[in-house]
């Protein structure tokens, strides 16, 4: 069994509109290049440097027009879609949200865990962090498939627990802030989940100003398929099923470990 995907890179910024029809761009592009799934970055349709209440004045509810145009574009070309998005929290807050969305209805949703008050940043001044659920899992295509965001990446516990409920692939839409080793700190994380996790792993980045860019897919023997540079466009690869089984079947660290994971007491 094996699936084509995409992961799509582009700079999103403060024009919904705009943000919208590049992505739009973007997807019929994909599902014409035979993708089944596309994977957008984090805050793919609202994005600037720096968190401030604009983010609270630009969030929609999930029912809300913009998570509406993206269950069109998933229908009108027949691709499944996960995209970033941001909406209202309480107190003038946001949730950085993720949404999947599968024959054009919404069919899982993630809010980010672990905020991004990190390298100077500070999210948790505007988003309120998701709360830890059972993971919702989505199927493309027969393979399933785990949400996480960005900052998340660096806490292999929320990866361990999305493959402890069956995840088989991980998307990890994100806006990783440019800096001293990002790059390579990205880099790096995506293998390592891939290959500690024996999963295939697509990450979606911003461009720049904001992103670092660099998305990529990699197999679960931690080897990357494909890879955008720090340009826009789209990386594409084809997930299969015998070599994720045959991958777990030469290194069965899954069933070989003797830990799980819990989440903190506070």
């Amino acid at each position: 069994m094996n699936m084509n995907s995409a992961v799509i890179q582009y700079a999103p910024g403060t024009d919904k509109e705009a943000n919208l029809e590049t992505i739009r761009r973007y997807v019929a592009q994909a599902s014409e290049q035979g993708a089944a799934v596309a994977v957008l970055p984090e805050y793919a349709v609202y994005a600037k440097q720096g968190f401030d209440p604009s983010y609270a004045e630009t969030a929609e509810p999930l029912e809300g027009p913009t998570v509406q145009k993206l269950r069109q574009f998933s229908h009108e070309y027949n691709i499944g879609l996960i995209v970033g998005v941001h909406e209202p929290a309480e107190n003038d807050r946001i949730y950085n949200t993720l949404v999947a969305i599968q024959d054009g209805q919404v069919a899982a949703t993630y809010r980010k865990l672990h905020l991004f008050d990190a390298f100077g940043m500070q999210e948790s001044q505007w988003v309120e962090p998701g709360r830890i659920e059972v993971p919702q899992l989505v199927n493309f295509g027969g393979f399933q498939f785990g949400l996480q965001t960005c900052y998340d990446l660096r806490f292999p516990e929320v990866s361990r627990m999305l493959v402890d409920a069956g995840a088989e692939v991980l998307v990890i839409p994100a806006a990783w802030v440019p800096g001293p080793l990002k790059e390579s700190h990205w880099m790096t994380l995506l293998r390592a989940r891939a290959i500690e996790n024996t999963v295939y792993v697509l990450g979606a980045d911003q461009t720049g100003p904001i992103g670092s860019g660099h998305s990529t897919i990699v197999d679960p023997m931690g080897v990357p398929l494909a890879m955008r540079g720090d340009d826009e466009g789209i990386a594409q690869a084809r997930l299969s099923k015998e070599r994720l089984e045959s991958t777990r079947n030469i290194n069965p660290a899954l069933s070989l470990r003797r830990f799980t994971t819990s989440p903190k007491q506070s």
